[in-house]
């Protein structure tokens, strides 16, 4: 018997299926994260925007498409959204939540059928390790969200914060065998048991033997202790991604973010006392409603004087539910143009941040073999080419801007 876990959405989605995956394989089930033929699917589904609630809808028809006479489950965001639109859709005989998806193969188990939302928020849900591949591990150690952004769906889908128990989140780190293990969650700045926090977190991992990267943070979490921690970490990697949104502080008002753009400045100037060479990437909405050009020409100069190293733009996408549905949205037309003038700064701030490697030793981790190149990224997120075939960690030195990061040769 074949089964299949598709997922749409993000990171997080990726490490609960990968959950899944090793749970059913532990079932006795042949698996595969692929659209191939397959007895039973379970479909791990995104709402982050309508756009990715669209695909989750729209991937049933590709399974059926696949596999016509097979049983789907639907799990995550889409699903606990309107499960009732999946619970309706032909071949599907159990829907579940975003909530407790360590359930999902108990309910299998079970031949449970329906709808079953767990709407509660309980105590953070511990699922079977995910099978660590060769490369990059993501590592899972919260979820939930209490921050209630304006535009923002998840925190109704995910429920409350919840973290899980340092000492488990520590073992599957230490005891991590790819060569990078990404500390992941809907909101890791919010990691708390007990009295312990994602600084103790750090200290209690500073002997592990992979690289150890961050992921996306709120500018508030970071503290010089968190900082001190991070340089006790034997093999950290100095990548930093803080959520911005915005430049204009009325703007970041509007948003729910509890923050000004010179506080944000002065956590990235922080970052910098204790890490010189970090990468400080962001993300950025354009054309949230009623930005007006001047808040966000504010957050253009932001960017700037925060000399990102990438920014993740996208523009505003309206979400019922939210506060934000609620305000007045801008033409495309301005939100399209918005979108653009960041990208190309975008581009402009990676080209100067990774101009200053040029000629310098870095480590790559490879990931892909591409048009004659190992790939792979340092640990200052910078995309290194490497000619030939390589595999695991590379020292290189970066020779000259090449496709979407630098050219590089082997050490």
């Amino acid at each position: 018997m074949k089964a299949v876990v598709f997922t749409l959405g993000c990171k997080v989605n990726g490490v609960e299926s990968a959950s899944l995956l090793h749970g059913l394989k532990e079932r006795g089930w042949e698996v595969s994260d692929e659209l191939v033929p397959a007895d039973l699917y379970i479909l791990n589904t995104c709402a982050v925007t309508a756009e990715a609630e669209k695909k989750s809808r729209q991937a049933i028809a590709r399974i059926r498409a696949a596999a016509p006479h097979a049983r789907i489950a639907v799990c995550g965001c889409a699903a606990e959204r309107t499960p009732e639109i999946f619970a309706g859709r032909e071949g599907v005989f159990l829907v579940t939540g975003a909530r407790q998806k360590g359930e999902v193969l108990d309910l299998l188990d079970a031949a449970c059928t329906g709808v079953r939302i767990d709407e509660a928020d309980k105590v953070y849900d511990e699922m079977p390790a995910p099978q660590s591949p060769k490369t990059r591990a993501f590592i899972k150690i919260q979820d939930g969200c209490n921050n209630f952004c304006s535009y923002c769906i998840i925190p109704y889908l995910r429920g409350r914060s919840r973290s899980r128990g340092l000492q488990s989140a520590a073992a599957e780190i230490l005891s991590c065998t790819a060569e990078e293990a990404v500390i992941t969650g809907i909101d890791v700045s919010s990691y708390k048991d007990g009295e312990k926090d994602l600084a103790d977190l750090l200290l209690a991992v500073k002997d592990a033997k992979c690289r150890i990267r961050l992921g996306s943070l709120e500018a508030g979490v970071i503290t010089p202790r968190l900082l001190e921690a991070a340089k006790q970490i034997q093999d950290f990697a100095p990548h930093f991604h803080l959520s911005l949104q915005s430049g204009s502080d009325a703007v970041l008002k509007k948003m729910n973010r509890h923050y000004t753009g010179e506080e944000f400045l002065a956590r990235v100037e922080l970052i910098r006392q204790h890490f010189p060479d970090a990468a400080v990437t962001t993300d950025i909405i354009a054309g949230f409603p009623a930005e007006t050009e001047e808040d966000f020409e504010n957050t253009l100069a932001l960017a700037r004087r925060a000399a990102f190293s990438q920014i993740h733009c996208f523009a505003y996408s309206r979400r019922t539910g939210t506060v934000a549905a609620k305000l007045p949205d801008l033409a495309p037309q301005v939100k399209k143009q918005r979108l653009h003038r960041l990208m190309e700064l975008s581009g402009q701030l990676r080209a100067e941040y990774e101009g200053r490697f040029v000629g310098k030793v870095l480590e790559l981790v490879s990931e892909e073999q591409k048009g004659g190149y190992t790939v792979g990224y340092s640990e200052n997120y910078i995309r290194l080419y490497v000619p030939g075939e390589a595999h695991g960690r590379l020292k290189v030195r970066a020779l000259r801007p090449f496709e979407d990061g630098l050219l590089a040769e082997r050490v």
